[in-house]
């Protein structure tokens, strides 16, 4: 059985989202309550606070302290969809902190995997805007955080059924990191064609496979099975992190994919087969209580025993 950390706080739970909104504080309490039969598996680690200069490795160095400011002066709507409330900078930089300490308790070889049970989520965030329910970009910060500490090259494997904007455009320029993204398209946020492949000398480090609405088990079993395993091969990661987005489950209410649970157990099992560096999974979408928390723990079974 592999080491498998495991990570959660009640800090997430402060981030108050409002009465009704989607990305609300059960979606990490039920995770935690479906995790809980196989906790005694798992090594549970606690996040850290992230600081600022660690959340300006990727976003504008003035940024951490706009959130910090709206949030102290008791929240608002950072976009149409993203509300932050007086706690949720706390919860924000915790989130971040989680993908940190994942990298760091890898390096001391305390675990092999990582999974963070963590919101708000991340990957719509880009370089001074909060978008799509997120605040910082945890796995993009995760990535560079990898980076200074001797992992050169990082794998991002995007499985949201919303493409992952702020992830993308964190790389876009960049041979060390290498975006790979399924997702429902065209659908929110707008980005994400195959034709999106990167500039520069990062031209072919983001690879895109758009999904028509429907989309089920088998066309995941045959991308992530065949397309996936030879990109991740020629790469070569140092480690490979991946934004676990459960809004792609055939059960979520704001999505229109029709992955089910063993479905996700079949994408989770081949993205663990295509190399043998460390994995982080860090949790984005997912709507859907039992949907969430029963992907959740097919997710994290699969970690332990791939």
């Amino acid at each position: 059985m592999r080491k498998v950390g495991y990570i959660y706080d009640p800090v997430y739970l402060k981030h108050d989202t409002g009465e009704g909104h989607p990305e609300r504080p059960e979606r990490v309490s039920t995770i935690d309550s479906y995790i809980d039969e196989i906790k005694k598996d798992l090594v549970e680690i606690k996040p850290r606070r992230a600081s600022a200069k660690e959340i300006t490795l990727v976003h504008d160095t003035y940024y951490p302290q706009e959130i910090m400011d709206l949030c102290s002066a008791g929240g608002t709507y950072l976009d149409p969809d993203t509300r932050c409330s007086i706690f949720s900078y706390e919860a924000a930089v915790y989130a971040v902190g989680a993908g940190l300490e994942a990298v760091d308790s890898i390096m001391e070889g305390k675990v092999e995997r990582v999974f963070a049970n963590v919101r708000p989520p991340g990957h719509h965030a880009e370089f001074s805007k909060a978008m799509g329910f997120c605040i910082f970009n945890n796995v993009a910060i995760t990535a560079r955080y990898a980076q200074k500490k001797g992992y050169e090259k990082i794998f991002i494997i995007d499985f949201d059924a919303h493409h992952g904007n702020g992830t993308q455009k964190a790389f876009y320029d960049d041979d060390t990191v290498f975006y790979f993204s399924t997702h429902q398209y065209p659908f929110y946020p707008g980005t994400g064609s195959a034709e999106e492949k990167g500039v520069g000398k990062g031209l072919g480090f983001t690879y895109n496979v758009p999904l028509p609405a429907g989309t089920g088990d088998e066309t995941y079993e045959d991308i992530y099975s065949m397309m996936l395993p030879d990109l991740v091969y020629h790469f070569r990661p140092d480690m490979v992190l991946v934004s676990a987005g459960y809004d792609l489950h055939i059960d979520d209410p704001l999505t229109h994919l029709e992955v089910t649970t063993e479905g996700i157990g079949k994408i989770v099992e081949n993205i663990l087969k295509t190399s043998d560096s460390p994995f982080i999974f860090m949790l984005e979408g997912g709507y859907n209580l039992q949907a969430l928390g029963k992907s959740a723990l097919i997710t994290v079974k699969k970690m332990l025993t791939v």
